[in-house]
């Protein structure tokens, strides 16, 4: 059964960093596109940043491009965000999700949607106070 674990979530002030991570269990970490999403009260689920797990392709939300990265540790089958700059928008329960990798193989992340990954955490909170 696939499961994917969100940790790391927490409340910082505003300039602050914070990384969370997502454990990946019950499937091979490879060939998948992995994302990371946020979803603040009253709004939609949005993408943040999105990593192809066999490697090289990278996509970053306008909004996050410069405070953000997100990483892998295949041997861990574990995916990482670090937020870096954080900001009171940043604020909102962060989720890890699973996809087929052509996901990741479109042209930025505004056009990645909710609909096209498979698997779901269950989200980790980060809050950000100015």
């Amino acid at each position: 059964q696939v499961q994917l674990v969100e940790s790391g979530g927490g409340s910082v002030q505003a300039g602050g960093s914070l990384r969370v991570s997502c454990a990946v269990y019950g499937y091979s970490y490879s060939n998948y596109c992995m994302g990371w999403f946020r979803q603040a009260p009253g709004k939609e689920r949005e993408g943040v940043a999105a990593i192809y797990t066999g490697g090289g392709r990278v996509l970053l939300g306008d909004s996050v491009k410069g405070r953000f990265t997100i990483s892998q540790d295949n041997a861990k089958n574990t995916l990482y965000l670090q937020m870096n700059s954080l900001k009171p928008e940043d604020t909102g329960m962060y989720y890890c999700a699973a996809g087929a990798w052509t996901v990741c193989s479109q042209g930025s992340m505004s056009a990645v949607r909710v609909s096209d990954y498979n698997y779901w955490g269950q989200g980790t909170q980060v809050t950000v106070s100015s």
